[in-house]
């Protein structure tokens, strides 16, 4: 019998450790090889039985998300009981605590969370990357744990490591970045790739030579970028900072929670108009 009472998800907050761009695909998707992980923050996903289905936002991050077909939650939601030919008899409530199109996968996150939800609630599998990649390219990669790598658009994710027990520290400046429009201003499509990512994962050092590319364009968009991530990286102890995504969302990483979450408090101290938030990986 299918399980029939409240399931509380976490939609972890996706970090792109490093984003190369590596080519473009004649139907204008980007190749891309990414080292991602998720955090242990992020937004919340609240399914109870009901009559008939609803879906609500709350949360400090709720204004402006939309409640209707539009939002990812609801798509992947209709999609899980037409694949399985279920009533999506449910109230879901999405608890936004995540920036909104901040670069940390958020809607991609809520869509995977609600997925694992409804895969409890129908007690059912989940989708193949393919079918999730209809609903968006960033989803595969937020089922996963660890370090994780992401390549081609999203489809193909290879987990490199469990999670290290590094600190992470998120900032967003509450300054919106245009995902498009960061792509359109590459110079380059076709950027050099990782090497060796699988030996070198869990070095802070050699993650700090890897890049974003599309940091620069962002930066050059919205200066406060930049002023983010030098200030990240002026907080004591901090090993290494960068844009996560297409932005505006940066992250400092640190030997351990510890630290991060006292450069979160001297960064909150600092600049109490931005958003900030300590975490670790799962």
């Amino acid at each position: 019998m299918p399980t029939r009472k409240m399931i509380k998800v976490t939609a972890h907050a996706k970090v792109n450790l490093t984003l190369h761009v590596v080519g473009q695909r004649a139907n204008g998707y980007h190749e891309l090889q990414s080292l991602v992980c998720l955090t242990e923050f992020g937004d919340q996903i609240h399914l109870s039985p009901a009559a008939d289905f609803s879906f609500q936002v709350i949360g400090p991050n709720a204004s402006g998300i939309p409640v209707d077909e539009s939002n990812l939650v609801v798509q992947a939601a209709k999609f899980m009981a037409q694949k399985h030919s279920k009533s999506l008899d449910c109230q879901i409530i999405l608890e936004k605590n995540l920036p909104m199109a901040s670069g940390i996968g958020g809607g991609s996150s809520d869509a995977a969370a609600v997925m694992r939800a409804l895969s409890q609630y129908f007690s059912v599998p989940l989708p193949n990357v393919d079918e999730l990649m209809t609903l968006g390219a960033d989803i595969p990669v937020c089922m996963t744990t660890g370090l994780t790598l992401m390549e081609g658009a999203g489809e193909d994710v290879t987990q490199l490591s469990a999670a290290p027990n590094w600190g992470v520290v998120l900032v967003n400046p509450n300054v919106g970045v245009s995902t498009p429009a960061v792509f359109n201003a590459l110079n380059s499509k076709r950027n050099l790739p990782m090497q060796d990512v699988a030996e070198n994962c869990v070095d802070i050092a050699w993650l700090g030579d890897q890049r974003n590319d599309l940091e620069p364009p962002a930066m050059a968009m919205v200066p406060e970028v930049g002023a983010v991530v030098d200030a990240i990286s002026a907080a004591p102890h901090c090993q290494m900072a960068r844009m996560s995504g297409s932005g505006a969302t940066c992250f400092g990483v640190f030997a351990d929670i510890k630290h991060a979450n006292a450069a979160a408090e001297r960064l909150q101290r600092a600049h109490p108009d931005w958003w900030v938030v300590s975490t670790k990986i799962v």
